[in-house]
């Protein structure tokens, strides 16, 4: 049995990082989410420290990332997250439990969770006339493609390209790996289980009715597919 994460996290804090000003742990354990191989996410801040960092430790049969920042570094990287459209370290404040106080942690935490209710900046029209001819494009590879070995990789493109132009268009956070999933259901779970539904049939029978039918479906209200007609770079 390992021991209780709170536990192995502030023995870990006293271990490696005992002078330090501030502490998050965060991550699926904290959500209640963990699993047999979830590691221990814990955002550590240093008043002093130069320039952040990432680091990986093992304690007490844990896998521990740690996300070591000072008070104006995190900034950086909540900048970069919205740009991206992938906002983990701010997510990570905001739901984290605080494990070692200050009082600039409280006024992190808000500035985080006002990120995370404004969204991600909308696309700029060419973008998303870019984006459009992308899953265009992917689209048309996947329904004419007749080799599985280079169709399946063709489908996992595919699914991540449906899901970022659904919910980007929705300004919406996107998702990474199994966050694909979790972003799609955290804005609308009846979409996200169709999502799934027309994958797990591809995977399982190679039945491409339904990812076509829902690539179909997320390029309508945009002008439906694009290729014909599309540039970009090009001097007149």
């Amino acid at each position: 049995m390992k021991e209780a994460p709170k536990v192995v996290a502030i023995s870990f804090l006293t271990t490696y990082f005992p002078d330090c000003d501030g502490a998050i742990l965060a991550g699926s354990i904290v959500r209640g989410e963990g699993t047999s191989t979830s590691d221990l996410d814990i955002v550590i801040f240093q008043e002093k420290l130069e320039s952040a960092y990432r680091e990986t430790f093992y304690m007490s049969g844990w896998p521990i990332e740690v996300f070591v920042h000072n008070f104006t570094s995190y900034k950086a990287f909540f900048e970069s997250d919205r740009e991206r459209a992938r906002p983990s370290l701010p997510r990570m404040v905001v739901e984290g439990e605080i494990l070692i106080s200050h009082p600039k942690l409280d006024e992190m935490k808000e500035e985080a969770g006002v990120l995370l209710e404004e969204g991600p900046d909308p696309w700029s029209e060419q973008t998303l006339l870019f984006k459009r001819y992308m899953l265009t494009d992917v689209l048309d590879d996947f329904i004419g493609s007749k080799k599985e070995e280079e169709e399946l990789w063709t489908a996992n493109a595919l699914a991540d390209i449906i899901h970022e132009f659904y919910l980007r268009t929705n300004l919406q956070w996107i998702g990474h790996s199994k966050w694909v999933y979790r972003a799609l259901k955290s804005f609308n779970p009846s979409f996200a289980d169709r999502f799934y539904q027309a994958f797990q049939l591809y995977y399982r029978s190679r039945d491409k009715k339904l990812v076509v039918q829902l690539a179909e479906e997320v390029l309508a209200p945009y002008g439906g597919r694009l290729l014909e007609g599309f540039s970009m770079g090009k001097k007149e």
